[in-house]
């Protein structure tokens, strides 16, 4: 029979082996481990500092091809809008820098700019769909007719862009007798504010994206109300194009919910890289596409089709419905 101290014995016997163990582990493995540890971090080290290396060259093309492009983009869009009038469109949240940005680079190409519409945090408040469609039922022109689907927002539109945009060059830079007073119903109404001469009719409009995406339980209804105007604008005039930074191409961006929606991304154009000179230099040549009777929607945000219309619009512009 095994007594107590048999068992004894192998239990320390055991612990002894243990320690034993642990103790030539510590001593024939410590140096190899801590030799792996430091290659590693080294290898890690010298892959961050090759990565930085690889930023600060990237940094440096693009701003070189930024510099190249800013320098040369007149002669890249010279000529290219001549004869045709712009109406800029901005929701809240445009940054006054992109928009004189743009204003610019359409100025270069030979456009002029009628003026600018700003639509008010009113005009987009969901709690005011009653006031914008009693404006809209009001103020639009007596042979208008509207779909009996039409929310309150495509109502708002069509008058709108009856009394700022026109698809006959004829008629650029004249006022719309029969959408007389709708700007001004409209301002009265705190649901937009206007500077320059928005009614002498424009044949193309330019709408601008927020710098940030709306946020909140509106936000979906808001860039629904945006995409909205943008149609209707399109339907009135020669080509309307909305154009904002990469942001606004992300989730919850007014560009995305333009090319995200049903009807509006088949003839709406979208440029995402106008904070870039090339960007703004690309709209331009949407803008030629648009007056050619084709839209696309360009820049290097998801959904983008290229990263300009291709191949470039060459032919004389002439106005014509979007």
């Amino acid at each position: 029979m095994i007594d107590f101290r048999y068992h004894l014995v192998s239990i320390v016997a055991i612990f002894l082996a243990l320690s034993v163990g642990i103790v030539l582990g510590t001593v024939f493995f410590q140096e190899p481990a801590i030799d792996l540890a430091k290659q590693t971090v080294e290898q890690v080290r010298q892959r961050n500092t090759d990565l930085q290396t690889e930023i600060d060259t990237l940094k440096r093309r693009e701003g070189g091809n930024d510099e190249f492009i800013g320098t040369h983009a007149a002669q890249l869009v010279q000529g290219a809008l001549t004869g045709e009038r712009v109406v800029i469109v901005e929701p809240p949240g445009v940054t006054a820098a992109l928009r004189d940005a743009m204003q610019q680079a359409l100025t270069q190409a030979g456009a002029a700019v009628s003026g600018r519409v700003a639509i008010t945090e009113k005009y987009l408040d969901p709690k005011q769909t009653g006031l914008v469609d009693q404006l809209a039922m009001a103020a639009k022109p007596a042979e208008m007719t509207f779909p009996e689907d039409a929310t309150p927002y495509d109502k708002a539109a069509a008058v709108l862009s009856a009394a700022v945009v026109t698809g006959d060059s004829a008629q650029g830079g004249r006022e719309n007798p029969a959408a007389a007073g709708a700007l001004d119903a409209f301002q009265k109404g705190s649901l937009i504010t206007m500077s320059g001469a928005p009614s002498q009719r424009a044949t193309l409009a330019v709408m601008m994206a927020p710098a940030d995406p709306y946020e909140g339980d509106n936000a979906d209804v808001q860039n629904d109300a945006i995409v909205a105007l943008a149609a209707g604008l399109d339907g009135a005039d020669g080509g309307t194009l909305i154009v904002g930074t990469e942001a606004a191409a992300g989730a919850g961006g007014l560009i995305t919910a333009l090319r995200d929606s049903d009807e509006a991304a088949d003839t709406v154009s979208s440029v995402d890289t106008a904070d870039l000179p090339m960007g703004r230099v690309v709209a331009v040549y949407a803008l030629r596409e648009q007056l050619a009777g084709d839209s696309g929607h360009y820049g290097v945000g998801p959904m983008a089709s290229a990263v300009e219309p291709s191949p470039s619009p060459s032919s004389t512009p002439s106005s014509s419905g979007g």
